[in-house]
């Protein structure tokens, strides 16, 4: 049980940042207030002048799958040997002790959505994980958020000689096993749990049936302006729920992303520009995205840009435009809402889970300290 005592509290619901105690216990935010009394037993954080901000949340991180010093040819991030794994599994890849989980953790980074890399046309499934804790299973939020796809070079690069040399091909594979699944679903339906009726199971279909019930999103890794509008067009003839991972080329098209209304997930923009597709990379793209009106959090894509780094990246966007605010609920609650788990995580609210950081200075700032971060409640810095 735990009281932060007059800390200058930025909620992400209002804009305005208001000196505030909150209570905590059992893990929830309980109370909210000036001047509130302290029951007895609580432990008192005193945060008189320091920020007080929901523990960020990266929606797009590979945390856990490419360990520190490993490398990505060792890493578990990627399945090369098969181009369509929608049966693969985050949490069955994620090692909880590697290092970069206390780095992220002291930099306020509370709550992932991490998973497959881009390798794959279907790489698999993304969980939501908590960025403290020994073993997966006590750090989940939801083991299965969304299906990872992905579009552009990193496919035809890895599969070029199995089939896979360019982006039509990319796109008709997407196209192949979401009508398999569709197909699939219809004869499980029509079954109507009669046994000698079912199709014979099919481990990568059940995967996808998600997907196409309209459960969980397609996580689509798309950074090219047409690549964009290939994962738009595919879900919807599919009628399937979809976000748009990276957006490089985002200010290209902002008002057509803006009407498709798809939440988009931003970065990495602070590294070097690798490859073709990356060349329209900017710390501009958020703001010119929220400006025509589009939902955009701002992401690491650990380890490409470090996942500690998270809030220097929306500072960054705020050197180029974005406003404050803006810049941090990219990385609070537009995160949480992009990865469906705005009613646990995400800002500070009564009844969410109490996973708060309080900075000396200002988060967005290289030289501000991270005083304590909470996650659950729990003091882990």
């Amino acid at each position: 049980m735990i009281c932060i005592k007059n800390g200058i509290v930025h909620d992400a619901i209002h804009e305005k940042a208001s000196v505030r105690d909150i209570l905590i216990c059992n893990g929830k935010i309980t109370e909210m207030g000036s001047n509130l009394e302290v029951p007895q037993g609580y432990e008192i954080i005193d945060a008189t002048g320091m920020n007080v901000y929901p523990g960020f949340i990266d929606c797009h991180s590979h945390l856990g799958l490419f360990g520190s010093g490993i490398g990505f040819e060792g890493s578990d991030g990627n399945e090369p040997t098969d181009i369509l794994t929608p049966q693969l599994r985050a949490i069955d890849a994620i090692e909880p002790t590697d290092i970069t989980f206390k780095e992220a953790r002291e930099a306020g980074v509370t709550c992932v959505a991490t998973g497959p890399g881009s390798a794959n046309v279907v790489g698999g499934q993304f969980a939501v994980i908590k960025t403290y804790g020994n073993r997966v299973d006590d750090m989940i939020v939801n083991p299965s958020v969304a299906m990872k796809c992905a579009f552009g070079e990193n496919p035809k690069r890895v599969y070029k000689d199995k089939n896979n040399a360019s982006r039509m091909s990319t796109a008709a594979k997407l196209r192949e096993i979401l009508f398999k699944t569709g197909e699939y679903d219809k004869k499980i339906k029509l079954a109507e749990d009669d046994p000698t009726k079912m199709p014979k199971f099919d481990f990568k279909l059940e995967a996808m049936l998600p997907v196409i019930r309209r459960e969980i999103p397609l996580k689509a890794h798309a950074h090219r302006a047409d690549d964009l509008f290939t994962a738009l067009r595919i879900a919807k003839e599919f009628n399937v729920k979809i976000t748009l991972e990276h957006v490089t080329d985002g200010s290209l098209i902002a008002e057509d992303l803006a009407k498709a209304g798809a939440m988009l997930a931003v970065g990495p923009s602070l590294g070097h520009k690798s490859k073709f597709e990356l060349r329209h990379t900017s710390f501009k793209t958020p703001a010119d995205l929220v400006a025509a009106g589009c939902h955009v959090s701002i992401i690491t894509d650990a380890p490409v840009i470090p996942q500690e780094y998270l809030p220097l990246c929306a500072g960054l966007a705020i050197r180029d435009g974005m406003r404050p605010f803006d810049a941090l609920k990219s990385i609070t609650i537009n995160a949480a809402e992009h990865i469906g788990c705005e009613d646990r995580i995400g800002s500070i609210e009564v009844g969410k889970d109490a996973d708060i950081v309080i900075y000396e200075g200002s988060c967005f700032e290289v030289k501000s300290k991270t005083i304590a971060t909470l996650i659950n409640g729990k003091q882990v810095l």
